[in-house]
């Protein structure tokens, strides 16, 4: 079921988001910058990447250990925990599309 979210395909169009990967090792660790708000190396495609891609990895740990339960090789505590997480990352996901979609109204409502 999962498995066929590849990448974010209405994203593709932002540069930097082509190769978005769903694979756990493909993470990049950023440097932040001595002063608040500055951050060096660090882009907002990159970080809607990383977070589309840690969303998609909860809800792929969710599905793998709700069979696990199913089939009787997870206990309930484990299945419950996985799928808490994944409704977390989903629903941030989510309230952060809403934020966009919001700010993108804003801006077209706006006169130049």
């Amino acid at each position: 079921m999962i498995d066929q979210i590849q990448n974010v395909g209405s994203l593709t169009k932002v540069s930097g988001l082509g190769s978005i990967t769903t694979d756990a090792t493909s993470s990049t660790t950023t440097t932040v910058g001595s002063t608040p708000g500055s951050m060096t190396g660090v882009s907002f495609a990159s970080v809607l990447g990383d977070m589309a891609n840690s969303t998609v990895n909860n809800l792929k740990q969710a599905e793998v250990a709700s069979f696990e339960g199913i089939t009787g090789k997870a206990n309930t505590r484990e299945v419950v925990d996985a799928v808490l997480a994944a409704e977390q990352s989903l629903q941030t996901a989510i309230a952060l599309r809403d934020k966009i979609v919001s700010a993108y109204l804003e801006i077209t409502k706006m006169q130049i």
